[in-house]
């Protein structure tokens, strides 16, 4: 699990891959892929009464295509999400709010916890059950100085940044002390994968990484 971390660490940019499945999804990833995009997650679909088959069956087809990428799950609200992602072989489950049953399910099957948290008191209740790293959610809303004072007296939690994060304000937030961050409408533009321009989708995540490796 440490070694996973570290990767996160590492590599710091998670794609988050939202309603989109099969062979869409897998030109999607080989496009990231190429501008150096390593991690990706699947988001269950909680409008989606097939959502996790839909997860399941995503996550496994990566895991074949892509097998040094870490892959993981997103939106993850029951124990039923956690034993999904761990049977398809992914290696994280990362989930919009703090729910200890979830956080515990995950470290028990041996996955990496990234719960999503806002409040000084969300941070230490995910932290306390079990969590690897809290994601802050939603991060772009709460901006920087918010991050900065919550790390004054929590400075023993790693911190990924979910939702408005883009090329302009990226380094920003990795200069503040996040470990990275999760980035869904820069690399997952519809309209953009709707048009076939792949190119652009690889460029945009290659802008990404230079980001990420310049720290």
């Amino acid at each position: 699990m440490n070694e996973t971390v570290k990767f996160i660490e590492d590599n710091k940019v998670l794609v988050i891959c939202r309603g989109i499945y099969g062979e869409d999804l897998r030109k999607l990833i080989e496009s990231l892929y190429k501008g150096g995009i390593r991690m990706a997650e699947v988001t269950f679909d909680q409008a989606d009464p097939n959502a996790v088959e839909k997860t399941s069956s995503a996550i496994s087809m990566l895991i074949k295509n892509f097998p040094d990428m870490k892959i993981g799950s997103g939106t993850v609200t029951r124990v039923e999400h956690v034993e999904a992602t761990k049977k398809a072989g992914g290696e994280f489950c990362l989930s919009p709010d703090v729910n200890e049953e979830v956080i515990i399910a995950t470290k028990e099957a041996g996955l990496i916890s990234i719960p999503g948290a806002m409040t000084a008191t969300e941070i230490l209740t995910a932290h306390r059950a079990g969590a690897d790293i809290v994601k802050i959610f939603p991060a772009g809303h709460l901006g920087l100085k918010y991050i900065k004072d919550i790390q004054g007296p929590i400075n023993n939690v790693k911190f990924l940044a979910a939702a408005g994060v883009s090329e302009e304000n990226f380094a920003d937030f990795l200069e503040t002390g996040y470990i990275g961050a999760g980035i869904s409408g820069r690399l997952l533009d519809k309209k953009v994968i709707a048009e076939g321009n792949y190119e652009e989708l690889t460029r945009r995540a290659k802008t990404f990484v230079d980001i990420a490796q310049s720290k």
